[in-house]
């Protein structure tokens, strides 16, 4: 039996989980909450369980009573076609982002459908999933069949969208080398009104314009229109950005509605966001520090070089527990040693040459 590694507290559940089970060693997290009013593990993150339970065989999971601790012993990812109803408190994105890191090594290509809120302020929404996440991927070589389909939206606090989720199976993931962040060409949105007057997306891409219009003038922001059944059951709009730089970096940032703020309003905080992700620099979105950092680890037994701005607070959390799991450190240097007031930073690890054992052979 390998030996359990052992964690305190509700946060960085999800890549702990996703690292337990990409690893195969045994995972016990307790103090979940405990000195809370209402202690212990959240409906959404007791959903979350029950779906890597079902997207893997065999992982065992115990929650205590109070549920203030759980012991996750990993299974091998199984894959397949898959629903599940995800619970109204957090968003699709919330379930996506750690089966996206599993998916690529499942034994049979993942077909996954997850009903509930499709965006909210909290998680990554559907489109940037769609548009940035899944790109990320693509610079590992994991492309042929990986798609998001949004088939319904869902506004909080309702809910009811749809979305599904499809991925193909690699062997061994590519390593990356991905140093020069290089000079924005283009910026692309989506902005959705569903359940509101259809001119509210039109106002808000408008509003995003008349500030991103003095920077650069390539930009295309879609209106993406549900009607009937397919908009859910709640009134909400969003606008979602991203910026692509010439050698193919993303960065991206989104703002979604909240009652009595005008979509004017909305498309601001969503462009000022953008424009901040960019000036942070680096060749990765600020949200995908951690997805790319993972891959890199996973990558072939080489040495993996990334750009990025400055590692988030999640991200320095995710650097020790990939340590931890798979001992690999990542050395970390300026970018630009010549520049003092250059902030991004070099990473670069030697990939662990992992395998996906689990793949049924042909």
């Amino acid at each position: 039996m390998t030996s359990v590694l052992h964690f305190s507290g509700h946060q960085y559940l999800r890549h702990r989980l996703v690292l337990s089970i990409l690893s195969g060693k045994p995972l016990k997290i307790d103090k979940i909450r405990s000195d809370d009013k209402n202690p212990g593990l959240r409906d959404y993150e007791v959903s979350l369980l029950r779906l890597l339970e079902r997207v893997t065989n065999g992982t065992i999971i115990e929650i205590s009573v109070t549920g203030t601790a759980i012991l996750l012993k990993p299974g091998i990812i199984a894959g397949g076609s898959i629903t599940h109803e995800c619970p109204l408190s957090r968003s699709v994105g919330y379930f996506l982002e750690p089966i996206i890191m599993l998916a690529p090594f499942a034994k049979k290509p993942m077909h996954l459908t997850l009903r509930g809120i499709t965006s909210d302020d909290q998680d990554l929404s559907v489109d940037l999933i769609r548009t940035v996440t899944l790109p990320h991927l693509q610079l590992f070589g994991i492309s042929d069949g990986l798609e998001l389909r949004i088939k319904k939206r869902g506004s909080p606090p309702v809910g009811g969208g749809e979305v599904q989720f499809l991925c193909p199976i690699v062997k061994q993931i590519k390593t990356v080398n991905f140093v020069d962040p290089g000079r924005i060409k283009r910026i692309r949105g989506i902005a959705h009104a569903v359940r509101v007057s259809p001119q509210f997306s039109n106002r808000m891409i408008e509003a995003s314009r008349s500030i991103l219009n003095r920077y650069i003038p390539d930009i295309y922001l879609y209106s993406d229109v549900y009607k009937g059944e397919d908009s859910g059951k709640s009134p909400g709009y969003a606008l979602s950005l991203l910026a692509e730089s010439t050698t193919g970096a993303i960065h991206s940032a989104e703002a979604v509605s909240k009652p009595g703020v005008t979509p004017e309003d909305i498309a601001l905080l969503a462009s000022r966001a953008l424009l901040s992700e960019i000036r942070r620099g680096g060749s990765i979105d600020r949200k995908h520090q951690t997805l790319v950092l993972l891959m890199m680890v996973l990558g072939s037994e080489d040495v993996g070089r990334v750009r990025m701005g400055e590692p988030s607070p999640r991200t320095i959390q995710f650097l020790r527990d990939v340590r931890d799991y798979f001992g690999t450190s990542f050395k970390i240097v300026p970018a630009d040693k010549s520049d003092p007031d250059c902030t991004e930073l070099l990473y670069s690890c030697y990939g662990t040459g992992y395998v996906n054992a689990n793949r049924s052979l042909a």
